[in-house]
């Protein structure tokens, strides 16, 4: 069985501020997929619904280029949305 470890470096230089506020909210939402079947069915089939509710009464911090990626992009699992918007950020 192998084990996933997170660990974070953080370069001196590296204005922390600025990253950990980058896509924060797109973080949590995708943190709330993986963890929840129901919100993952929900934001693949009716991602307005999905960023309307929120995931346990918390709405997400988005932009408005985030949230029309969101509900424009038509995707069968979490792993094809995230790449999807991914790609779209970059090439924005």
């Amino acid at each position: 069985m192998a084990m996933l470890t997170l660990n974070r470096y953080t370069a001196p230089s590296l204005n922390l501020g600025q990253v950990s506020n980058a896509n924060t909210g797109l973080r949590r939402l995708f943190a709330a997929a993986i963890v929840s079947d129901q919100f993952r069915e929900t934001l693949l089939s009716k991602p307005e619904e999905a960023l309307a509710n929120g995931y346990l009464g918390q709405t997400f911090a988005l932009t408005d280029q985030e949230r029309m990626l969101i509900k424009s992009i038509q995707a069968d699992t979490l792993t094809d949305l995230a790449q999807k918007v991914n790609r779209a950020l970059k090439g924005s």
